[in-house]
């Protein structure tokens, strides 16, 4: 089990040498809404990455990059335990926009938790089990090494195991698609 998430960080000198330019473990960020969820924010970019250009600050506002942005993180989720978060709901949301800009903003999760993004998605399950669920109720169960691209899909996770899921992604912005009327 991966008890400490750290990261490295590299970049370049002026005369073109590489160095790091940050390194060591993150501590989790974790809001109420949310109950048992860390997310470790490695890295991100609110416009195109520029080579050799690492500097030691990421972005991570909004939460979800916009078009030619892009956020690499892990998340570990808990066990479900049928509990949901406590307390006054105005005061988590206040939490969650605090912590992660944007979040709620990008998310309409329906009656199932199912949301969507405009971003590309691409992760790994390191650790435990999750559950993808899509609109159309189809549900797949992924185990260590399962991929998943996710193209602004709506979906929901669900850890329905009894140890904790441990998952990296990419976001990246996206244009939306044109959907056609049915």
């Amino acid at each position: 089990m991966i008890d400490a998430i750290s990261r490295l960080i590299t970049g370049c000198r002026p005369d073109g040498t590489s160095v790091v330019e940050a390194s060591g473990p993150l501590a989790p960020l974790t809001v109420g809404a949310l109950p048992g969820v860390e997310f470790y924010q490695i890295w991100g970019r609110n416009e195109a990455a520029l080579l050799g250009d690492g500097g030691s600050e990421a972005a991570f506002a909004p939460y979800f990059p916009e078009v030619g942005g892009m956020r690499f993180v892990i998340l570990r989720w808990p066990p479900e335990t049928g509990r949901g978060p406590e307390g006054d709901p105005g005061a988590l949301a206040a939490e969650v926009e605090e912590v992660f800009p944007g979040l709620l903003r990008c998310l309409t999760p329906d009656e199932k938790g199912h949301h969507a993004t405009s971003t590309v998605d691409m992760s790994v399950l390191l650790e435990g089990e999750l559950w993808l669920q899509l609109e159309d109720g189809s549900e797949t169960r992924l185990t260590p090494g399962s991929c998943v691209v996710l193209r602004g899909n709506r979906h929901a996770w669900s850890n329905r195991s009894g140890e904790p899921a441990l998952m990296a992604s990419v976001f990246v912005g996206a244009n939306e698609l044109a959907r056609q009327a049915a």
